[in-house]
């Protein structure tokens, strides 16, 4: 149980999931890597360090103390995996008939060209009637 309440390893396997590097958070930090690596192995990290190690990691510090594996594999399961909830922004959502909109530009386009058919028909019966 004294895992869940690591606040170093809990720091580390966010920056993992962020593709984020040792190196990356310490230079976002202004400190070595070997104080990032430090910070990771503590079980405890104090308040103003967290809430800056939050800050760089996009993330709150109360997402840090509350972070867990299992959360974010529930998470990723049910949010992205076969779920049948996927939001307005996955697939297509028409506030109108596809097929209807085709078949109308078909009509729109059948129109024009029986327009410009008559047109010429004209043009021609007044060129029979010119000569």
């Amino acid at each position: 149980m004294a895992e869940t309440l690591h606040i170093g390893r809990k720091i580390s396997r966010i920056r993992e999931l962020r593709g984020m590097k040792q190196e990356t958070l310490a230079a976002e930090l202004g400190i070595s890597q070997q104080a990032v690596s430090k910070i990771e192995q503590s079980a405890e990290v104090e308040g103003s360090a967290l809430e800056k190690i939050a800050s760089v990691l996009g993330v709150s510090s109360e997402a840090i103390k509350n972070y867990s594996d299992e959360a974010v594999i529930y998470n990723i399961q049910n949010n992205y995996e076969g779920s049948n909830n996927h939001g307005p922004n996955i697939g297509h959502q028409f506030n109108f008939n596809p097929i209807e909109k085709l078949v109308e530009l078909f009509e729109e386009n059948k129109t024009l060209y029986e327009r410009l058919l008559q047109s010429e028909r004209e043009k021609v019966e007044l060129l029979k009637h010119n000569k």
